[in-house]
């Protein structure tokens, strides 16, 4: 299958790219290389350097004879989207929107989009959450994923393309960037491989679902093989405090450092845990890769960076 996917140059993106050329797809990224990279594209894929929000992008799908989009490429920084909410929703609305229209035009049959699973529930009402729990996000970034998925399901009503919305909870492994705001196992293993201390947001002690890259890129294997519809949880159903991570990591990167404890953050909802028994049901997924295991590859994969 000829499948495009964006944001394909950047963490989550690459692996995906990486997987479906393994299982035998051609492969062709669109990326602004804004926060992705250009060398972690794999060399088999054909890059194209563009901006989801690009008219050119018809072009793209129209010269690649693209059956499937994968759909990745995102303002995926919850706190910049309370700062300027304007252009997170220019890049995570319109540019998916300018994504779908074209991609219907040139008969596109399917759509895998990367939504939340934290963002979209906002504060959570029953732990862990079901897709059917009650959709108020509390953060433009959660409103922006919730739209697409609204679109989606509207363009498959009007035009007949299917889709797949995976709500990911916490994600994290090998190429995650340690240098922005969000991924906070990618930022606390570098402040800790460098002797610096991490930033705990608060007291600590709210919680996330953290599922490896692996586990998430799996899902995407499984959405496009059995060309699920609606919309999907990928977490692991375990709760864990942000304190608890730090101990963790610390405990596997010795250093005299201690973290420090900043202000709260708005826009982050205190609890996070999603509930995965749908997608499972569906299609036998279930996550492989503990947290001790996922942490100790991804301290691996950043020790070999340093060195």
């Amino acid at each position: 299958m000829r499948i495009l996917v964006t944001g394909g140059a950047g963490f989550i993106g690459s692996h995906i790219v990486d997987r479906y050329i393994a299982e035998g797809h051609e492969v062709v990224v669109v990326d602004n290389l804004s926060s992705g990279k250009a060398e972690q594209v794999n060399p088999q894929a054909k890059l194209y350097v563009m901006d989801i929000c690009d008219p050119a992008l018809a072009q793209v799908l129209e010269t690649e004879k693209i059956e499937c989009v994968n759909h990745q490429a995102a303002q995926a920084n919850v706190r910049r989207s309370v700062a300027d909410p304007v252009a997170d929703g220019e890049i995570n609305i319109i540019g998916s929107l300018n994504l779908l229209h074209h991609a219907i035009r040139c008969g596109v049959k399917h759509c895998i989009f990367a939504s939340t699973g934290g963002a979209i529930y906002g504060e959570q009402e029953t732990f862990p959450a079901e897709e059917t729990h009650p959709l108020n996000p509390v953060s433009p970034y959660g409103v922006a994923k919730l739209a697409v998925e609204k679109y989606l399901f509207c363009f498959q009503q009007i035009h007949g393309i299917s889709y797949t919305a995976l709500r990911y909870a916490n994600v994290y492994g090998p190429r995650q960037d340690p240098h922005g705001e969000a991924g906070v196992v990618a930022i606390f293993t570098e402040r800790l491989l460098r002797n610096e201390p991490p930033v705990i947001n608060g007291d600590g002690e709210q919680t996330r679902d953290y599922v490896y890259i692996d586990d998430v890129v799996e899902a995407n294997v499984l959405a496009l093989r059995h060309t699920l519809s609606g919309a999907f949880n990928v977490g692991t159903g375990i709760e864990t405090s942000v304190n608890t991570l730090y101990r963790r990591l610390k405990a596997l990167i010795p250093t005299p450092v201690e973290a420090v404890h900043g202000p709260p953050k708005e826009g982050e909802q205190r609890r996070s845990l999603l509930s995965s028994r749908r997608l499972q049901a569906q299609t036998g997924w279930a996550p492989r890769i503990s947290l001790e295991e996922g942490l100790a590859k991804t301290v691996a994969y950043f020790r070999q960076q340093h060195a």
